[in-house]
């Protein structure tokens, strides 16, 4: 249920997959041998997303890129019969020395664990003092993974803030299901994740509400939004980018009626009663 396949592909020895665990990226080679399914890992850095690139059925190797919150793309030639080598890397733009990826779950209000990414200076004080940017998306099946950001790095991270990943329900991490289970009515557990990982940041002294700020844009400028509406106490600063705010006529702009399926109608009496209380 923690997982979700990226990519599975050929190769002369079997299969390459590309896969997440707790939104974590993996590799795997699986091989079909006397009659049943055996997988191995392969050794590929931890903590980042990993992408499977290409492979030939008449090779025993693949090439997959990695990426991480301090790691730069990197592509990899994987072979299956020997370790991973790196080929080449895009360069560092930010100093990661002292910084740190760890993640951690929050727990929402229905019981459902939320995982989320944090990354910090490694002589971080819990004690609320750290000036912390929370980030979120959660809808339309788009999964966030961790990914390297020279402007986060150098104007951020790098200044002492703290950066968080928050992998809200809406969202692809695990799945289909981690994407409807926010549908429509039911869109109310979005908004719970995220309000449970900002109390639980405040919980572990990570930050403190008046040291966190918060980030979204466009279906993530909605969730913004809707922090203020509800949860305005939580934050010192909310960047609300691109937003969908008009919750009562977002289907009659733009490409606004293709996003029904995601929020409901306004036109059906049931949902728009959802969307009345729901709509900054």
């Amino acid at each position: 249920a923690r997982d979700a396949i990226q990519r599975a592909s050929v190769t002369s020895s079997g299969l390459a997959i590309a896969l997440s665990t707790d939104v974590r990226g993996r590799m795997l080679q699986a091989i079909f041998d006397k009659g049943a399914w055996r997988t191995a890992a392969v050794a590929l850095p931890e903590n980042g997303h990993i992408v499977l690139h290409e492979t030939d059925p008449d090779l025993s190797m693949a090439f997959a890129t990695y990426e991480g919150f301090l790691q730069p793309t990197s592509l990899y030639a994987v072979d299956f019969k020997a370790a991973p080598k790196p080929i080449m890397q895009l360069p560092a733009k930010f100093n990661s020395d002292t910084l740190v990826v760890e993640q951690f779950e929050a727990t929402s209000r229905d019981g459902t664990r939320v995982p989320y990414f944090v990354v910090s200076p490694k002589n971080l004080r819990l004690d609320g003092s750290a000036p912390t940017l929370l980030y979120a998306y959660g809808g339309f099946q788009v999964a966030q993974f961790p990914s390297y950001s020279p402007t986060l790095g150098r104007l951020w991270l790098e200044q002492g803030g703290v950066y968080v990943l928050a992998n809200i329900r809406g969202g692809g991490e695990f799945g289909p299901a981690w994407h409807q289970a926010g549908l429509k009515t039911k869109r109310q557990v979005v908004y719970d994740d995220f309000i449970a990982i900002s109390e639980d940041l405040i919980a572990r002294k990570i930050t403190s509400a008046r040291r966190l700020g918060i980030r979204g844009g466009s279906n993530g400028g909605l969730l913004m939004g809707v922090m203020l509406s509800q949860r305005p106490e939580l934050f010192r600063g909310v960047i609300v980018q691109v937003p969908l705010l008009d919750m009562l006529r977002y289907h009659k702009l733009l490409a606004g009626a293709s996003w029904v399926d995601e929020y409901g109608s306004p036109e059906v009496a049931e949902e728009r009663a959802w969307l009345e209380r729901l709509s900054p």
